[in-house]
């Protein structure tokens, strides 16, 4: 689900990831893990959606699922590309 999920970011469809997501955790069952989360923040990060990959890293986290480098490193880009310097500072 990951790759289709990166494919949808590469493509600019970061909506459209986001619902692959919850769809597979309301129709399959499926707990997404930093894996699919990492790339639902890289897909909003190609998407210009600072805030939404903001949310999503919250609730990655909510969800007690550690980050790792590969979504610190997309949430750092998605702040930085949206002007937000003091947030991506922060997640340093």
């Amino acid at each position: 689900m990951s790759a289709v999920i990166s494919a949808c970011g590469r493509a600019g469809e970061w909506q459209l990831a986001l619902e692959i997501m919850e769809e597979a955790q309301e129709w399959m069952g499926l707990k997404p893990d930093v894996v699919i989360f990492s790339a639902c923040i890289s897909a909003c990060e190609k998407g210009g959606q600072w805030q939404k990959a903001l949310a999503l890293f919250d609730e990655m986290r909510q969800c007690g699922i550690e980050p790792n480098e590969v979504s610190f490193n997309a949430l750092i880009s998605a702040c930085a590309q949206g002007g937000k310097w003091e947030i991506a500072m922060e997640l340093l």
